[in-house]
């Protein structure tokens, strides 16, 4: 039984003089392939090093929301040549978050719509944040959709069913974390129920949001399988066949990920 963490942040300092443990614990755990995400565009290469140190492990490339103001608005282009690199398997993570405001929404709205623009040349999936702004995160989406098509996916989903049936819509996939275990979740758990397996991924968001047994501690890729635990319950299958339906779901939609060997 092989689980993919599709979203965590390894480059964090949360991690530092431990790396080499923690995936470890990440193999003992049966998570095959992890995908580190980017943040600012400044620290990409750090996060490309960390997945460089690791066989099957990759990374993105982008700017979270709430680093925007000071990155900037980085060009598409920019994002389309750094996503070169054999490593880079998705675009992001990119999009809007309302609940902080960190960054002005007009330079978060102009970001998002550059990272797209990546997407579509490149074909890379577009790894979206949202919080506190599910409607201009989908009438950015939906726009853009309209222009040309782009693969993708709402990370860390936890937010409205409207969300997720929108989302759907448009061909992205719903990515479900430690949050889908918390006691206050049901509401997201009765989404998820509804959500088609086939579009469905796990992931930690590492170092945060650790899932329930874990929760309090700092999250780390192995804490993924308590997540999938709970998706497989609330999709009524077996937890290998969890794990084999989101394996086979991350290798279709970030498809320059190669499965691993052995």
């Amino acid at each position: 039984m092989m689980l993919v963490d599709s979203h965590c942040h390894l480059d964090f300092p949360d991690f530092a003089g431990e790396l080499a443990d923690v995936v470890a614990r990440a193999r003992e755990a049966g998570v095959g392939t992890i995908q580190t995400i980017c943040t600012r565009m400044t620290e990409f290469e750090k996060v490309k090093a960390v997945a460089d140190r690791f066989d099957d492990m990759y990374c993105s490339v982008g700017v979270h929301p709430h680093n925007v103001e000071s990155e900037g608005v980085v060009p598409a282009a920019e994002i389309v040549a750094k996503s070169q690199d054999a490593k880079v398997i998705g675009i992001g993570e990119t999009g809007l978050d309302y609940f902080y405001d960190h960054s002005p929404r007009e330079e978060q709205q102009a970001s998002f719509r550059e990272h797209i623009v990546a997407c579509r040349e490149t074909q890379l999936p577009l790894i979206v944040h949202t919080r506190d702004a599910d409607g201009d995160t989908m009438a950015i989406l939906e726009d853009e959709m309209g222009r040309g098509a782009f693969p993708g996916l709402i990370h860390c989903f936890s937010t409205s069913r409207e969300l997720a049936e929108r989302s759907l819509a448009i061909g992205f996939s719903i990515s479900i974390s430690g949050i889908a275990t918390f006691k206050s979740a049901q509401e997201l758990r009765d989404t998820i129920t509804d959500v088609p397996l086939e579009r469905i991924l796990v992931e930690t968001d590492a170092p945060y949001l650790a899932p329930v047994p874990k929760r309090g501690k700092r999250n780390e890729p192995s804490f993924v399988s308590h997540t999938a635990a709970v998706v497989a319950e609330l999709k009524a299958v077996s937890e290998e066949g969890l794990a084999l339906a989101t394996t086979e779901n991350f290798f279709n939609l970030f498809s320059k990920a190669k499965r691993p060997t052995t």
